[in-house]
């Protein structure tokens, strides 16, 4: 894959267009009346899950791990991560967290709560499950924020497990956080450190810096708008209370391979409406320059990058029988994209292309495609 250095300029552009886009969200969304927002789940019980052995091909040695499917997800027990990958686990009793240390990483579950952290931050997933002492994670979320790739061979019913072989990087969290009775504005941001080039990593590290600034500022203005439409419909209103809207933003390191850094930041907004919104903002950086990097350039600079794009996005949306609101009309030529383990990756908006149940769908192309 054949990677040149994009333009500050460009990319600054596109994330202050997205910055609109995110505000304009913000304004458009309004109370409903009677909806009241809670949170918070009960602790987590000890539950008795059918585990059984599983095929697997781990870096290309075929052994068997003990899992459970769980609503269609399978499930692995930490102890076969200790055992299998190296990974190091351990159990809080007083804090009732399972940990996993490894390839730069702390990942913390806690099955009471419902929640899992990655190096300093929340990340979302199925909840880890407590069964005969043992605490149960599901498999894909789990590995594919470690570090791995997941594959299944359906003949053979056996899972593959390949470590990637990541850029020599640590990755720590930063966060803005203003939270007080009225609201709870919260923005991670990832900061990296121990690269061997040190420049580049300091420009990146600023650039994200930067962008989690604007956006909180942004947020900043949009909630307290809301704050004060939400009073006035309350003074109109007696006896409905709203709960402290609500602004989160979480990151995901989705490549970091072959001095390439591609990520996405995923905005949640609450103004105390049906539902929340969210919109992804992503990020690829030339990690031997601190630069962004273009879809063209991301595609080998490929002159048929966007009818190869569009065609493998409308492929897999009769694929995979997705309903649309809207025909897809194509991506743009700078349509913000993220990378992964041998793929770009395309997402659809929240109702850009698809009813608000359905997400963001992705759509991955080989980046073999563009050679």
């Amino acid at each position: 894959m054949a990677l040149t250095i994009s333009h500050w300029n460009k990319a600054s552009k596109r994330n202050r267009k997205l910055v609109a886009l995110v505000t304009a969200v913000l304004l458009a969304s309004t109370p409903a009346t009677g909806i009241l927002h809670g949170g918070g789940t009960a602790a987590a019980a000890e539950s008795t899950l059918n585990v059984v052995p599983q095929p697997f091909v781990i870096d290309g040695m075929r052994t068997t791990v003990p899992t459970a499917i769980v609503d269609g997800e399978t499930y692995i027990s930490l102890r076969a991560l200790n055992e299998k990958l190296g990974l190091a686990t351990s159990w809080d009793a007083k804090a009732r967290t399972a940990i996993v240390i490894g390839r730069n990483r702390v990942f913390i579950a806690s099955p009471d709560k419902g929640t899992y952290e990655l190096n300093g931050q929340p990340v979302y997933g199925s909840m880890s499950i407590l069964s005969n002492g043992s605490t149960y994670i599901p498999l894909r979320f789990l590995l594919e924020r470690m570090g791995y790739t997941i594959s299944y061979d359906a003949p053979t019913r056996t899972i593959g497990i390949q470590t990637i072989d990541e850029n020599k990087l640590t990755i720590a969290s930063k966060t803005i956080s203003e939270v007080n009775e009225s609201q709870s504005l919260v923005i991670h941001y990832p900061v990296i450190s121990g690269y061997k080039n040190e420049e580049a990593e300091d420009k990146v590290n600023a650039y994200l810096k930067k962008e989690a600034e604007t956006f909180s500022v942004s947020a900043q203005e949009s909630l307290t708008k809301a704050i004060q439409d939400n009073k006035k419909w309350q003074a109109d209103n007696p006896g409905v209370d709203y709960p402290p809207v609500a602004y989160e933003a979480t990151y995901t390191i989705t490549y970091n391979e072959n001095d390439y850094l591609s990520l996405y930041v995923d905005y949640y907004i609450d103004l105390g409406g049906a539902h929340g919104s969210t919109i992804r903002v992503p990020y690829t950086f030339d990690l031997s320059t601190g630069e962004t990097v273009s879809l063209k350039q991301a595609a080998n600079n490929n002159t048929n990058y966007v009818s190869i794009i569009n065609k493998h996005i409308n492929d897999q949306i009769k694929a995979r029988k997705l309903d649309l609101i809207a025909p897809f009309e194509g991506i743009k030529a700078d349509r913000p994209y993220y990378l992964r383990h041998g793929a770009i990756v395309i997402n659809f908006e929240q109702y850009e292309y698809t009813a608000y149940a359905l997400g963001m769908p992705e759509f991955a192309i080989p980046l073999m495609t563009f050679e």
